[in-house]
């Protein structure tokens, strides 16, 4: 059915208490602050930044390293890696476990792709971040606490969602990723107040499925 829910899948989960230094500095930790690392790896990127970001609001720990992989997870490099690895940094592992804890929730009842089409060949992620943490305040350009709309879509659905979201709410582009990104869709970061990026994406959702149902423009047929 449209704009059903499609639950990321945690496909990895594993803990370093003591990671060695080296490997802290490779992925971006900072090794006199950090010494444990909790990672991650899922079959859907957006909701995981989301999710990793979510982690900064509930435990000591920074996002160190996140990083899509080319092409998707359809064509994953082996069964574990997904579209995403995730990497969280904290002071002791019990900053770390919480942070893990709270990326989990998140992935499991709140962040997710929907499926924009009844065959479900077409995906969005029409999300809202009520309240930024650290970790997408700092990619956004925005404050902590400030609301964003996360959106995420296939090349053509997105351009025309994407306009609409803009022309629907009051709300203005903190970043406009255009395609291909890695995984070959395009994406973009609308700031405003939670009722406005609200709005701005419900009417990204609601183009993205009129785009799905009507693929070409019907001035032109």
């Amino acid at each position: 059915m449209i704009l059903d829910r499609i639950v990321p899948r945690v496909l990895s989960v594993r803990r370093l208490p003591g990671a060695d230094p080296a490997l802290l500095a490779a992925y971006g930790a900072d090794p006199k602050r950090h010494y444990a690392l909790g990672l991650v790896t899922v079959d859907q990127d957006d909701p995981t930044y989301v999710a990793l970001d979510e982690a900064t609001k509930h435990a000591r720990v920074d996002v160190v390293f996140a990083k899509s992989f080319y092409a998707g997870s359809a064509h994953a490099s082996g069964a574990l890696s997904g579209e995403i690895l995730g990497v969280i940094a904290g002071a002791d592992m019990a900053d770390v476990d919480a942070g893990l804890h709270a990326l989990i929730r998140c992935l499991e009842h709140d962040a997710c792709f929907y499926t924009a089409n009844d065959a479900g060949t077409i995906t969005v992620f029409p999300h809202v971040v009520a309240s930024l943490g650290r970790y997408l305040s700092a990619q956004s350009g925005l404050s902590v606490g400030q609301s964003m709309a996360y959106l995420v879509a296939p090349p053509m659905e997105h351009t025309i969602g994407l306009d609409a979201a803009l022309k629907a709410a009051d709300v203005r582009a903190a970043r406009i990723f255009t395609p291909p990104t890695e995984t070959n869709f395009a994406a973009a970061w609308l700031s405003g107040e939670l009722t406005e990026c609200q709005a701005a994406a419900e009417a990204y959702a609601a183009a993205v499925v009129e785009v799905g149902r009507s693929a070409w423009d019907r001035n032109l047929i």
